[in-house]
């Protein structure tokens, strides 16, 4: 899996794993997949695959001090 291309769709190495983890737990919680994959695909691999074509998307929040 490409790293430019995941860092293109995020922005930066923190929010790339932020997204992955969380989608990873919602995968294997049993969410569906949003993309093709065989059957053997771990769920991180989904995630990973989910936010290169652009299935998954995310909103920073503003911080509050």
């Amino acid at each position: 899996m490409p790293i430019d291309g995941l860092l293109k769709k995020t922005g930066s190495i923190y929010k790339l794993c932020i997204l992955a983890s969380r989608r990873t737990i919602e995968l294997s919680e049993g969410a569906q997949k949003l993309v093709d994959s065989s059957l053997d695909s771990k769920p991180a691999q989904i995630a990973l695959k989910e936010i290169l074509e652009g299935k998954i998307s995310y909103k920073v929040k503003p911080r509050i001090n």
